[in-house]
C-alpha cells in the first residue's frame, strides 16, 4: 500500500524514527548552567539586559557627570532646564537631576480610610541629554580632562577654561551627603 505524503510536516514526522527520537540527525547537546546563590538578586526588566565582563560583574561605564555638577539638559520634554545632579547610575548610564523629568505618580492611602494621592517624582534622565553648565558665564560645554600644577587630574569646561573639579567642591558634596545620611 503506497502513501501520500500530504504536507513537510508529514514527511519530518517520518524521518523522525520511533516515538519522535531522532535517527538520523544528532541531538543539540544541552549544557547544564551552573546555578549561583550570592543572596543579591537585581530585578531588571527584559528589554535590559546589561553587559558583563567574563566573570559576570557588569560593565561599569564612566561617565562625563558627577554628583553635585551643575547640568544643562539638551534634549527632551526639559530641554533647556538647568539643575544639580542628585545621583549617578553607572550600569546605564543614567543620571538623577534635580527637579528635572518630573513624573506623575498615583499613590494609594496606606492606612484605612485615608485618600491616595497624585505625587510629583523625579525619573532619570539618560547622560547623553545633560551637558555641564557654567553659572559664572552662562553657557553649556563639554568636558576636557587636565592636569594641574601639583599633578592632580581635574575636569574643565572646554569652552570657558573653568576647572569643575576642585578640592573644596568635593569636600562640599560629599560633607552634604554624609549629613543627609545620618538624618
Amino acid at each position: 500500500m503506497a502513501m501520500a505524503l500530504q504536507s513537510p510536516l508529514q514527511l519530518d514526522s517520518l524521518s523522525n524514527g520511533i516515538a519522535g527520537i531522532g535517527l538520523n540527525t544528532p541531538r543539540p547537546a544541552v549544557q547544564a548552567s551552573p546555578k549561583f546563590s550570592t543572596g543579591i538578586r537585581v530585578a531588571i526588566k527584559r528589554w535590559e539586559r546589561k553587559e558583563v565582563k567574563e566573570n559576570s560583574l557588569p560593565v561599569v561605564k564612566k561617565l562625563h557627570v558627577k554628583v553635585g555638577d551643575t547640568v544643562k539638559v539638551i534634549s527632551g520634554h526639559d530641554k533647556g532646564k538647568i539643575g544639580a545632579v542628585t545621583q549617578v547610575y553607572t550600569h546605564n548610564s543614567k543620571v538623577m537631576v534635580k527637579d528635572v523629568n518630573l513624573k506623575t505618580k498615583h499613590v494609594k492611602g496606606k492606612a484605612e480610610g485615608e485618600s491616595g494621592q497624585i505625587v510629583q517624582v523625579e525619573a532619570p534622565v539618560h547622560s547623553s541629554n545633560v551637558m555641564l553648565y557654567s553659572k559664572t558665564a552662562k553657557v553649556a560645554s563639554r568636558v576636557g580632562h587636565k592636569t594641574l600644577e601639583d599633578g592632580s587630574r581635574a575636569r574643565y569646561l572646554l569652552k570657558t577654561g573653568e576647572v569643575i573639579d576642585s578640592a573644596e567642591e568635593w569636600k562640599k558634596v560629599h560633607k552634604k551627603k554624609g549629613e543627609e545620611k545620618k538624618e
